[in-house]
């Protein structure tokens, strides 16, 4: 299936669902049972900074960005729901923000080597065009910029809870575009492996600062082990994963 073709899927699937993700998994979370960036401190201080944001969604990271103090809000998203929903969330807060309805594989008309700081909370997993994506975010950053993003971890969907028992229903190891059992099939991620993500940054003229996948568990456990996202199954395997990284400057 061709890129445009999957773009389309996802953006249908998108349109139909993206009032149940509102206001979910955005900063300071990271993601399901992850540390939050309270406790993690990646993006140290945002005061003054431009930042741009792959996956805005509802636009309650760009949000905790200006509560910050970053001085200009960017955000890119495939859905023209997500859009209007940021727009309105951002519109009587901050003065400066600029927002597009376009699929991250795609330079909408941002500005290169411009941004302080480009992230994507749970969403840069949704690229079907993982090296141009790449290399748009690099071309967004000042040399020296800063890339920080998180996922669901690679690992987390080839486990499964069935018969009281988790087990492995499909190889980590097989690589490509799948239709997704959480969104009942109805759009298409591709499965990759950690270790594609970080050389392909690498490849990217990024230099890896951070990889994160330590679990927080809380106190009181899931009732339903079989959901896509529970505490039985996390204390055996990470949901999220987060990856810092950074522009090499010219010179380097």
């Amino acid at each position: 299936m061709d890129h445009n073709k999957m773009l389309t899927i996802n953006k249908d699937g998108w349109e139909k669902s993206a009032e149940r993700f509102f206001g979910r998994t955005a900063l300071p979370e990271y993601g399901p049972f992850s540390l939050t960036e309270e406790q993690l401190k990646l993006f140290g201080s945002i005061s003054g900074k431009k930042v741009l944001d792959i996956g805005c969604g509802s636009g309650h990271s760009l949000q905790y960005m200006s509560n910050n103090g970053a001085t200009e809000l960017w955000g890119i998203d495939l859905s023209s729901k997500q859009i209007n929903t940021a727009s309105k969330l951002l519109g009587n807060q901050h003065n400066n923000v600029k927002l597009f309805e376009s699929p991250m594989e795609v330079n909408p008309g941002l500005p290169s080597s411009y941004f302080d700081i480009v992230y994507s909370i749970y969403a840069f997993g949704w690229t079907v065009d993982l090296n141009s994506t790449l290399a748009n975010i690099n071309s967004y950053l000042k040399p020296g910029g800063t890339f920080i993003f998180s996922w669901e971890h690679p690992f987390h969907d080839r486990i499964k809870f069935e018969n009281g028992s988790f087990i492995v229903k499909r190889s980590y190891l097989e690589e490509g575009p799948e239709f997704n059992e959480a969104w009942h099939n109805e759009v298409i991620i591709y499965h990759r492996k950690l270790s594609t993500y970080i050389n392909s940054l690498i490849d990217s003229n990024f230099i890896i600062e951070k990889v994160i996948d330590e679990v927080a568990i809380p106190h009181t456990p899931s009732e339903n082990p079989s959901r896509w996202y529970s505490t039985q199954k996390a204390s055996l395997i990470p949901a999220t994963f987060i990856i810092k990284a950074s522009k090499k400057n010219k010179e380097c």
